[in-house]
């Protein structure tokens, strides 16, 4: 008895395609023909397209095959390496679950950082970017601080900012910096840490640096920088610069 390639895919449950291909990278033998020029399949290559499909089945390379076959040792080896991957993939999947559990529970977002389960029914797509970038660039103490800053209630202040158009004229923008300037102090004052990373000298805040370039427009940026040059000098300091009555 003898089987085409279609009727020997079909009893090994795979395609012609794979036959094929097993023959061309040399896994499965070349079969006999028969005098019409067609392949004629017997017992031993169905047994042969088994083993092999039986071997892939586990997650076995088909580069792999002819090592697990040369011996136990080889097998072992490759069988053993091939549960350590598995392992590691099954545990990046099981983290992976454990996340989208995360976002359908808190109905968050999922482009949003890993473990990420605050309130995000007043965040806005910039709130989302920021947060990603955060992520990437600050450790987990970081990340708790900013996260927790962007989580307090917008201000007026903010909120114009964020709609700021990019041909807002300069008083509007002085006096955006000026209602701008206050809040941030007293973010600074509650929780000096977050005044000490925008401060600080780390590579981090180079990515922060360019974030803020290429994601605000030239009057937010303008806002930004009279912002900057505002909380330089300390409320005393203005005091101290008020003329006598």
């Amino acid at each position: 008895m003898s089987w085409s390639t279609r009727e020997l895919a079909e009893l090994a449950g795979t395609t012609v395609k794979t036959v094929r291909h097993y023959h061309e990278i040399g896994l499965l033998e070349e079969p006999d023909r028969a005098a019409n020029g067609y392949k004629r399949y017997r017992i031993k290559h169905l047994i042969r397209l088994l083993r092999i499909r039986r071997l892939t089945d586990l997650g076995v390379a088909l580069s792999d095959v002819p090592a697990i076959e040369s011996s136990e040792e080889s097998a072992e080896e490759t069988l053993r390496s091939l549960d350590a991957e598995l392992k590691v993939s099954i545990e990046r999947q099981q983290q992976m679950r454990d996340e989208i559990k995360l976002i359908l529970e808190h109905r968050s977002r999922p482009d949003l950082p890993q473990g990420y389960d605050g309130d995000v029914s007043g965040m806005t797509e910039m709130d989302r970017t920021w947060m990603m970038l955060y992520s990437q660039v600050f450790d987990d103490d970081a990340q708790a601080l900013l996260r927790e800053s962007s989580e307090d209630e917008r201000s007026d202040a903010q909120r114009e900012f964020e709609a700021l158009p990019a041909d807002a004229d300069e008083e509007t923008r002085q006096r955006l910096a000026e209602a701008y300037a206050p809040l941030v102090r007293s973010q600074f004052e509650a929780v000096p840490a977050l005044e000490d990373l925008a401060t600080s000298d780390v590579p981090a805040n180079s990515v922060i640096l360019h974030a803020v370039v290429e994601l605000y427009n030239p009057a937010q940026l303008d806002v930004l920088q009279r912002l900057n040059a505002l909380l330089q000098i300390s409320p005393r300091d203005q005091a101290g610069d008020a003329p006598e009555g």
